[in-house]
């Protein structure tokens, strides 16, 4: 029951079960036991009861009705251990061609076995730490703008989406039918680009918007000019925004100088997750642009308008929820583990 309950592998049902039974076996109540691990009160009382009753084998699932199971626990172990802390002969990638091979079971049984536990061998993602000497103040500094603003200020997320393709299919898109999904064609024609500049105002959802067909330091300074047109003269505006070189040039130096209720709060390098306006802009490419043809940039820029238009017309505010320190800490960890496995 303790490798059970230790096992990181091991299945997560069946190792919290193990750990209801051994803080049990501690002398603590069942109440204790619920809230150290997490879980229902009915569910710590339920496996204890099963623990007493049946022993080790009242830990494991009952039989259901249907036709009998033909793979083992042991199989299902083996499959996960194997898939998670092997590396087939010769190749890279955790994955095996044919993934059943030395376990005893059929690809198809293996698959299943991926399926119900999440697993997912032919996926990679990919992971960036900032650099930056200024990591931890500037991460400080921005998530405390979004947790706590400050009174009679706006604080807006800006950045730009820079190098929209104005996008034309080749044919037209084939609407979508019972059993058939829309179908457009691979191939298609440029017709352009331009470029947005966007800030969210955290609080309401609203964004202001501004379309240019070049993103220079002229454009960025136009859109500060925009955005001090739009916001109240009364309220100080924070801007949070990245380390872009059209950022900081003397002649943006110089308007910022000249309209000093704008504060710059800049998030560390390679840390575009920490500005909320790259979540809308995720929408609007999954919502629109993806999907969208256009057969000039004009026709682009009629779209996005009217995308900002819509948006505006029942703003959803993003609600930013982890602290700096829990943030602080999660890197910690991370770095830890990352940090152990070289040793």
């Amino acid at each position: 029951m303790v490798a059970w309950s230790r096992r990181a592998r091991s299945a997560n049902a069946l190792a919290v079960r193990s750990r209801i039974v051994l803080a049990a076996a501690e002398g603590m109540s069942t109440s204790a036991v619920a809230r150290r691990l997490e879980v229902s009160v009915a569910t710590a009382r339920r496996w204890r009861a099963r623990f007493v009753g049946e022993g080790l084998e009242g830990l494991l699932d009952e039989p259901r009705p249907g036709r009998p199971r033909t793979v083992a626990d042991e199989q299902v172990e083996a499959v996960i251990t194997r898939t998670l802390e092997t590396t087939p002969k010769g190749r890279h990638a955790l994955v095996d061609p044919v993934p059943g091979r030395g376990v005893g079971m059929s690809q198809s049984a293996v698959s299943r076995i991926w399926r119900a536990f999440g697993l997912q061998p032919h996926r990679q993602d990919s992971w960036k730490l900032s650099r930056d000497p200024q990591f931890i103040d500037k991460v400080r500094d921005v998530v405390g703008l979004y947790l706590d603003p400050p009174e009679a200020a706006v604080v807006l997320c800006v950045d730009e989406k820079s190098q929209i393709q104005a996008l034309d299919r080749t044919a037209p898109i084939f609407p979508m039918m019972p059993g058939t999904p829309a179908r457009a064609t691979h191939d298609y024609r440029r017709a352009g680009t331009s470029s947005l500049y966007a800030a969210l105002d955290i609080a309401s959802g609203r964004v202001i918007g501004s379309l240019h067909s070049r993103h220079r330091a002229i454009e960025f300074k136009k859109f500060l000019a925009t955005i001090d047109r739009e916001v109240p003269a009364e309220f100080a505006v924070h801007v949070v925004l990245d380390h872009a070189s059209t950022h900081k040039t003397p002649a943006v130096k110089r308007w910022l100088t000249a309209h000093p209720r704008f504060a710059l709060h800049f998030t560390p390098t390679s840390s575009s997750w920490l500005n909320l306006v790259e979540r809308w802009f995720g929408e609007l490419t999954s919502k629109k642009l993806q999907r969208g043809t256009h057969r000039s940039v004009r026709a682009l820029n009629t779209d996005i308008r009217s995308w900002i238009d819509t948006w505006n017309d029942n703003p959803r505010p993003y609600v930013w929820t982890k602290t700096a320190d829990q943030i602080l800490d999660s890197i910690t960890r991370y770095c830890t583990r990352i940090n152990d496995s070289r040793h």
